[in-house]
């Protein structure tokens, strides 16, 4: 079993939707797949309300239940957990920190955003885990933002995944029904960003 924590100290960076992207795209590659959502806002137990498919598992639990949240999935048979976790709240994603196997930063490419990376990256440093800057939510063809986004992430010693997200209505469209982008538009651009993100972080795993 394979645990990988999605974190960002800012809000608005992405984090759910990419956790439930690829909590999805994991799914479909035959994996049993859960869903820890720390964030009181739960948008992830919100989607999977809304959702008609029984997976992935989605369960809500404060930070303090996080172990058993974990040893609830291991039982259970989880090939792969993905922890959603909350903006501002350091304790908790240092806790996840620790647990993952894999630490995975999403940040779009405006300066607040780029900034905010630094204290994310100080967690996985203090938790001795891998951690990668997912860049999301950039505009079609904008490699200009792509470039001075690996440069920023540099500078906090951190590596961005080569797989980018581009800005694609499918990704927001798809998490309003229940769905995501491989299920709303399978032979789309976002599903196909979406999957080759998910080899990569599945290779990442593997070595």
């Amino acid at each position: 079993m394979k645990t990988v924590a999605v974190e960002s100290g800012k809000g608005g960076s992405g984090k759910t939707t990419t956790t439930l992207n690829l909590a999805v795209a994991a799914g479909l590659a035959g994996k049993t797949v859960v869903v820890i959502d720390l964030d009181p806002q739960a948008s992830a137990a919100g989607w999977k309300d809304s959702r008609i498919a029984d997976t992935p598992v989605v369960v809500s639990v404060p930070p303090t239940r996080l172990p058993q949240a974990l040893q609830a999935a291991r039982d259970g048979g989880a090939d792969l957990i993905l922890i959603d976790t909350a903006p501002h709240a350091e304790s908790a994603a240092l806790a996840a920190a620790k647990a993952a196997d894999l630490i995975l930063i999403p940040t779009r490419p405006g300066i607040l955003d780029l900034r905010a990376i630094g204290t994310t990256a100080d967690l996985a440093k203090i938790a001795g885990k891998p951690a990668f800057v997912v860049l999301n939510a950039i505009p079609p063809g904008a490699t200009r933002l792509v470039e001075d986004a690996r440069s920023a992430a540099a500078v906090h010693g951190l590596e961005v995944a080569p797989v980018v997200i581009e800005q694609r209505a499918a990704l927001s469209h798809s998490l309003t029904v229940g769905q995501t982008a491989q299920e709303y538009e399978p032979r789309g651009k976002a599903a196909e960003e979406i999957a080759r993100l998910y080899e990569w972080i599945r290779a990442q795993l593997a070595g």
